[in-house]
């Protein structure tokens, strides 16, 4: 591979990349002699105190993946910058778009959308890891900053609105639909106190452990969250609308819209896939009963709809993606775009 110094308007962000990647290793090394500033134990002990993040100070060995599983994650964010530095050109950027995927997969934001509107309601939140995957997707965004500048030129961007396919439509249709139909509406009934899908252990520990203005939260924000994926497939997708200040009837860029929602998909399946895979181990090792799924089939069903839920937005984020490509404005005959 040939030695190409990459562009000046990648430099910047080169150097963010490095210094995210460096404060990260730093402070797992941190972890590793002992310091434990930053750190939250609450996904593997039974102590509630998320402020205090849940005895962390008391963890004596870290987990792997906190300490040098971590710092070897680090080692590799490093050799992709490095590749991307030396050796700009295609296959050094795809490297770096590998590595935005897996820090924004990682971070979850799914679990961003619920947990923050949860917290500022007043529930009791994890704020150290709240605050990890913020900086996760960070690094995400810069590393994807990096990608985006590093890359090669393309040609003209497509100018205008150009009405993406029927089927792109309909897939978008079922993006929003899920999220109000397989989220919002059984958690509506259960924070009003229909047991819908449910035990009736599960619905008190619902009444018990969540406030109205969370449980208003939980059940509203991702619905919310979903209509945004109407954007692919209307035209202030494509153009700025009037009512924005400054960039009323400008371009949106393609990258603004299909990053973002191509991430949400991923971590929407990737999540789906996941926790289906864990749910059927735990049925064959018998921890989980098949009474107990039909007991909260409601819960079950959750899966299933992230699932579904991250497929239809992927492929609405490929019609939009095919729909404003370079070559698809090229190609398509002069008079086949509406005004």
């Amino acid at each position: 591979m040939a030695v190409v110094e990459i562009p000046n308007r990648a430099r910047a962000w080169a150097l963010a990349c490095a210094v995210f990647v460096v404060a990260a290793v730093a402070q797992r090394l941190y972890w590793i002699a002992g310091g434990r500033w930053g750190y939250t134990a609450c996904d593997r002990t039974d102590l509630v105190d998320p402020a205090g993040g849940c005895g962390a100070d008391q963890v004596v060995v870290l987990p792997f993946w906190s300490g040098w599983g971590a710092v070897g994650v680090g080692v590799a964010l490093a050799v992709v910058l490095g590749c991307t530095v030396r050796f700009a050109g295609t296959w050094a950027t795809a490297g770096s778009w590998a590595a935005a995927a897996l820090l924004l997969v990682v971070a979850f934001p799914l679990h961003l959308v619920f947990e923050i509107p949860a917290a500022l309601a007043g529930r009791p939140s994890d704020w150290r890891d709240l605050g990890a995957r913020l900086v996760l997707v960070a690094g995400g965004v810069l590393f994807a900053g990096l990608a985006n500048a590093s890359g090669p030129r393309r040609g003209p961007a497509v100018v205008g609105y150009r009405p993406v396919p029927l089927w792109t439509r309909r897939w978008a249709y079922v993006a929003v639909a899920l999220p109000v139909v397989g989220w919002a509406v059984p958690h509506a009934l259960w924070v009003l106190g229909v047991p819908i899908g449910i035990s009736e252990r599960e619905l008190n520990d619902i009444e018990r452990n969540l406030s109205t203005p969370t449980g208003v939260a939980i059940t509203l924000v991702p619905p919310l969250a979903g209509l945004l994926v109407l954007g692919l497939v209307q035209r202030w997708g494509q153009q700025f609308p009037r009512w924005v200040p400054g960039l009323h009837g400008r371009q949106v860029p393609r990258r603004l819209a299909v990053i973002p929602a191509g991430v949400v998909a991923l971590t929407l399946v990737t999540y789906g896939v996941l926790s289906i895979a864990v749910l059927v181990g735990r049925l064959l090792t018998g921890d989980t009963r098949w009474s107990q799924v039909w007991d909260g089939w409601a819960v079950t069903a959750t899966l299933l709809v992230f699932l579904g839920w991250g497929v239809s937005l992927a492929v609405t984020t490929a019609g939009y993606a095919l729909t404003t490509s370079t070559h698809a404005a090229m190609t398509a005959s002069p008079g086949s775009e509406r005004p």
